[in-house]
Parts: structure tokens; sequence; C-alpha cells
């Protein structure tokens, strides 16, 4: 059987065109040709579902949470809540409470490194960061050891994109505080093995925070099982709203750290003389918070529970390789990133060819992809190269 004939097979297992139909904008036509959407790793389309979750709750229940003595406030609270409860059954979190809501993922890394960083880290003090990672995970690190007399410590990848672990256990001891990894590379595709470094990190005393943004649409995470500290991700990249993610935490972190904004909602008393605050999780979320994007997050939850997890991962990994193969036989085609374990992101060079002049050509044609250095400009400086053509 041919490797098509593979992909195919698995397609009809769990019916991928059934699948496509629930995304309204993959009718779309561009530039006369029907939409090819391989822009995934920027954001996910929306479903059917997430868009008349939304629309429902503006149409039937809008109103704030929390804190409406009336019918539409309790409607609107009971699907927020709900949403909350969805989103931590999703990572096996031990209690909804323990997942914090934020804009997305760049906010909930943002968040630790205000709330905790500022809190625990001191002079000599290491973060260490893989080269591979994006800006998200790196600016708020180095704002957060500015202030604290801390060191934000790269660490070195492999020729084929992945974490050098061997290098990672030399620079693990005692100075370090915190490992700052994603658990998907959104350049190449890396796969890391978090359970792994959140071992070694731990066994020196560190936390381990993970920027899970590129993995929650592609694996089924356990943050019980990862062991890590806190995991952040967007609802976005998941086939939920834009302005909605999520950060989770260790509650006995959780409960340690001081609130990053002060407001509405998570106070508890306020006089002149002195404040308190609310426990968990509403001491994170000052202010009316994105209540149809929780909603809406919650809808997508709920879509990715009724696809089969298992087939839609299997045909993935086969649909990757078969890229990767015909990609590794087109002459002139440089694949960035040769990582083991991959997920659906892949990058690539056309050799004589500006990455930009590559996404125009293929705009042309109705493929969405992404060019230029995805956020991630170490990555970039580590390959030599200015950018790359990302099909995701």
């Amino acid at each position: 059987m041919s490797e098509a004939e593979v992909i195919n097979r698995d397609a009809a297992r769990f019916d991928v065109e059934a699948v496509r139909r629930q995304f309204p904008i993959l009718q779309e036509q561009v530039n006369g040709h029907p939409l090819v959407y391989l822009d995934n790793a920027a954001t996910t389309q929306k479903p059917d579902a997430v868009i008349d979750a939304i629309g429902n709750y503006y149409r039937h229940d809008n109103s704030n949470v929390h804190r409406g003595a009336h019918a539409l406030a309790d409607r609107a609270t009971a699907s927020f809540e709900a949403a909350r409860g969805k989103v931590a059954g999703l990572i096996n979190s031990p209690s909804p409470e323990q997942l914090i809501w934020t804009r997305g993922t760049t906010e909930s890394i943002n968040l630790v490194a205000y709330s905790w960083a500022r809190g625990c880290l001191g002079q000599g003090d290491r973060i260490l960061v893989p080269v591979m990672e994006h800006h998200s995970n790196v600016v708020p690190w180095q704002m957060a050891a500015a202030e604290c007399g801390a060191e934000v410590v790269p660490v070195p990848l492999t020729p084929d994109g992945e974490i050098d672990l061997a290098a990672l256990r030399a620079l693990l001891d005692e100075r370090v505080k915190l490992v700052a990894l994603g658990h998907v590379s959104n350049v190449l595709g890396t796969v890391n093995p978090v359970k792994e470094i959140v071992g070694l990190a731990h066994a020196v005393g560190g936390l381990v925070l993970v920027d899970g943004a590129q993995a929650m649409a592609h694996h089924r995470v356990d943050v019980q099982q990862l062991g890590c500290d806190f995991y952040a991700f967007s609802g976005h990249k998941m086939f939920g709203p834009t302005g909605i993610g999520g950060l989770w935490g260790r509650r006995e972190l959780l409960e340690t750290m001081r609130p990053w904004q002060g407001g509405g909602e998570m106070i508890e008393t306020v006089t002149f003389e002195q404040s308190t605050y609310q426990g968990l999780p509403y001491r994170f979320e000052a202010g009316t918070p994105n209540i149809a994007g929780a909603i809406g997050f919650g809808a997508a939850v709920d879509f990715l529970l009724g696809l089969d997890r298992e087939a839609v991962e299997r045909y993935e990994r086969e649909l990757l390789a078969y890229v990767i193969k015909r990609a590794d036989a087109c002459e002139g085609l440089v694949r960035v990133g040769r990582a083991r374990h991959v997920t659906g992101v892949f990058s690539f060079l056309l050799e004589g060819t500006h990455a930009a002049d590559v996404g125009m050509l293929l705009d042309q044609q109705g493929v969405a992809v992404r060019t230029g250095q995805h956020c991630a400009q170490p990555v970039m400086d580590y390959y030599g190269i200015h950018g790359t053509v990302r099909a995701s």
C-alpha cells in the first residue's frame, strides 16, 4: 500500500471531509482558488460550534459574571465557569481553580514572570531557555531577570533541532530556579521531552514552565503526567477564539504568588488602609473577563473531545511523514529542522528564492502559509538564516 493510500485509508476512518465541513471559512475562495489553510501555528480556524457558542452568548445571555442578581448573570456565570471546568479537564488539572483565564500564552508567561519570578529570583539565579523558543518565552524572563539580578541562559540545540540534553544537564545546578521551554517548537515542530526535562530540573530544585501553545491542538496534554509546575496556552491555536488563554499552575505555587493586576473581581475587601484578595483563581483575574471568549473556548474543547483524537494523531503523523518524504525528494528544497519527534509544523526554504516570495506565490494559488522569523529570531540566528516558509 502506498503512503497516499495509507493516508486516504486513515482519513476514511474519521472522515476528514466531515470535519472540514464544520469550518465555514474553508469554503472560501482566495485568488480564484479554494482556500488551503496551512497557517495553523499562527492561529487555527474556528468550527461552527465555536462561532455559534459565542453568538448564542451575545444573543441570549450577555451579562457580566459573578456579580449580577438576575437570570442573565446567572446563566453567563454558569457558562463561564463550566468552560473553565472543561479546559481544566482537558489538561487533567486536579481542580478548576488551578486554571487561570488570561488573554493567551504570552500573558500567561508574563503573569508567572511578574507574580512568581519577581518574588523568587535573586542575584546570581538562572533561568534556562532553549534557543528554539518563541520570543514570548524569552523576553518576559529577560525583563524579570534584569530587575532581580538573575540571568537568562540559552540552552543549545543539536544540529537536527532538538534540545541538547547533554548541554542542559551541564547547565543544571543549584543556581537554576526555572527552565522555561516549549512543548512543541513553533518553527521546527520539535516535540520536546518535557517529562524528562522536568525530572532533571526538579532534581536540582528548579521549576519548569511549559509553553503549550503549539501542543494543545495536536496532543492530549496531561499536566499531572508531565509533572511541570506551570503550563501556558492559548485558545485561538486550538480552534477557540482569540483573546483567551489559560495558565495552569501547581496550587502550592499559585497560592504564594502575588496578584499582578488590581481591580474588581480579584478583591475580597477594600479599605483605604488595606485590601485583601480572593483565593484561586480570581486573585489573578482582575476586571471584567473575556466571557464570550471563555465560552467559545469551552465549545472548542467540546469540539476536540468529539473527535477521535487517536485517529487524528495517527493521520497527522502519516501526513507529516508523507510531506517530509516528498520534500526531501524535491530538488532545491531545504528542510529546516530534522528532529526525530515532530508534530504538524514544517519549515523550509527554496534555494535562490526569498521566503516571502514563496509565500506570495503560494497565496496566488490559494495556499496560506507564514513566512519570516515566526517570532523566534534566536533559532533563525542559530541556523544562520533570515526566515523560513512555514506550513502548519
